[in-house]
């Protein structure tokens, strides 16, 4: 089946994305009659904006496919899924992660894994205050918060805040349940023709490769969304995210997603839903 018109793809600015997408955005890999119309937001950004079903595909961290798999199902590749790699929660040196229930705490999005992971933890849905990635580590270390939970680049800056790790929610994940930690991943509207879903899985795929055999050729564009940070902290952000994971979730991603989501369901934090987790499935 031939898709001419272009499909709505939505991806964060993060070196991680753009390293994935490089390849893709600029057809550096054969994409045949695929084109693409895209958009790069923060990532929470994309979680509300798929609210609406307005985009075609989308990253989008895996607590917002948790709330919207009526609607979009899980590509098979391009996703933040890994050990050693989860969100942090920072504070002011002396601060007792013990008061936490009752103090201020700054997230990057109600809808981000982050935030699921923080109630899992707290067990209850936290009370806290949603800003933007990049504006949590200042809003703690001025004091206007009193926790807050950091990722993407966070974990390699934060201690030039003058903050320190109080919790690593990954670990906190991995002891838990003995699985890698599911951040984000790519989902497709669900009414999309499978044979194009399959067309833009395998498209992602052939992207990642292209990065990976041509390490150089995605630095400028990476460099030109990565804001300020510097050439060490975008190599360790791409090697912390991308990963085999990101070429294809497997059986073990698979279930590291299905315990999060049920868990989070058992606990209401996410509604129950029995579409399945993938956009297609595999026959056999």
């Amino acid at each position: 089946m031939t898709h001419t018109h272009p499909l709505s793809l939505a991806y964060s600015p993060c070196p991680n994305d753009t390293y994935i997408f490089y390849a893709l955005a600029h057809r550096k890999i054969d994409l045949g009659d695929l084109n693409f119309d895209i958009t790069l937001n923060d990532v929470e950004h994309l979680n509300q904006t798929a609210r609406s079903g307005a985009v075609d595909i989308s990253k989008l961290s895996f607590a917002a496919i948790g709330h919207l798999t009526d609607d979009y199902g899980l590509l098979r590749t391009g996703a933040a899924l890994g050990r050693g790699c989860g969100p942090l929660v920072v504070a002011r040196r002396g601060s007792d992660l013990s008061l936490i229930r009752r103090s201020r705490i700054a997230i990057p999005g109600d809808w981000t894994t982050a935030n699921l992971l923080l109630g899992l933890f707290m067990e209850q849905i936290p009370n806290a205050t949603a800003m933007r990635f990049d504006h949590i580590m200042p809003a703690v270390s001025e004091g206007r918060c009193d926790f807050g939970v950091i990722i993407h680049e966070g974990r390699f800056t934060y201690q030039h805040y003058g903050l320190e790790c109080l919790l690593d929610l990954g670990q906190w994940w991995e002891a838990k349940t003995g699985l890698p930690i599911p951040l984000g991943g790519i989902a497709a509207r669900r009414n999309l023709p499978e044979t194009v879903i399959r067309r833009v899985e395998t498209a992602i795929g052939k992207s990642i490769l292209y990065a990976r055999t041509h390490p150089q050729a995605a630095d400028a564009y990476i460099k030109r969304h990565a804001q300020e940070l510097t050439d060490s902290v975008i190599h360790q952000h791409i090697d912390l995210y991308v990963n085999d994971f990101s070429l294809d979730i497997g059986d073990q991603g698979e279930r590291a997603i299905a315990a999060l989501f049920n868990i989070a369901r058992e606990k209401g934090i996410l509604p129950q839903s029995r579409q399945p987790l993938f956009a297609w499935e595999r026959k056999g």
